[in-house]
């Protein structure tokens, strides 16, 4: 079972404090600090448990600059085989179909039987997974948080509207977009770190792929961010106190006086 994970290097939520840049229209990233996407992880995970059961090997590809290749080295500590790199200024400025445009023109140089991608990524978008598989004409699932293997074929839980489940039967190879909560990411420690510090990561340009520059990056890009905000802070809840029938009571009082009743 060869296995493909999708991963990005992104700045970590929990340990920064976001301010927009002069432009206003993205992050003032100078000085963040930056950690590998959250639902990525879950992914790799996800992949080595299955390569743990099947056999097989796992490689976490990015596309980024040479910063990136850190999260390749984090995740290849995690158990993941092989790392490779997409860099190059072309693709710099890339939407969410250049990134796409980009994985595919390496994917197509191997032979993978699954391809994960975190259920978000580029702040939020959730898009990349799934243009990968239209533009490799694989059958593809979203929000997946749970995986049963099989020959030729496997079976997936996503996570639908209402809390419910659905399951679906998927012919492989496909694509996979992996939700948080599908497993518990191992913990990576020093030693694994520096097991895989010397390894090589092959770093691939537009020309190694392939790719026109301006068939990604900026240049080709549809979708431009033209604003970024964070949106005014508004007047807070309104606590109720009192016993659990007060409560109710003024909460009756307050829909009919909104119109709710």
């Amino acid at each position: 079972m060869e296995i493909l994970v999708c991963v990005k290097r992104v700045p970590d939520t929990a340990e920064n404090e976001f301010e927009l840049n002069s432009a206003g229209n993205d992050l003032d990233r100078g000085d963040l600090v930056y950690s590998v996407n959250e639902w990525d992880n879950y992914a790799v995970e996800e992949a080595i448990q299955i390569v743990d059961k099947v056999g097989g090997n796992v490689t976490v590809i990015t596309v980024g600059d040479s910063e990136s290749e850190e999260v390749l080295r984090r995740e290849m500590a995690m158990g993941a085989n092989n790392g490779i790199l997409l860099s190059d200024d072309a693709f710099e400025g890339s939407d969410g179909k250049g990134i796409a445009t980009i994985l595919k023109a390496e994917i197509e140089k191997g032979k993978y039987d699954l391809i994960f991608t975190g259920a978000q990524a580029d702040e939020g978008a959730g898009q990349v997974g799934g243009m990968l598989a239209a533009m490799l004409d694989m059958p593809y699932a979203s929000l997946v948080n749970k995986i049963e293997m099989g020959e030729g074929k496997i079976k997936v839980g996503r996570e639908i509207e209402g809390g419910n489940q659905e399951m679906n039967e998927i012919a492989l190879p496909c694509v996979l977009s992996i939700q948080t909560g599908i497993n518990e990411p191992r913990y990576v420690g020093i030693r694994g770190i520096r097991k895989v510090a010397s390894v090589e990561i092959p770093v691939k340009s537009a020309s190694d792929l392939g790719l026109a520059a301006g068939s990604v990056g900026k240049a080709g890009a549809k979708t431009k961010r033209i604003d970024y905000f964070v949106p005014d802070m508004g007047a807070g809840a309104e606590m109720l106190a009192g016993s659990t029938d007060e409560i109710i009571a003024k909460l009756i009082e307050k829909l009919k006086s909104k119109g709710g009743l």
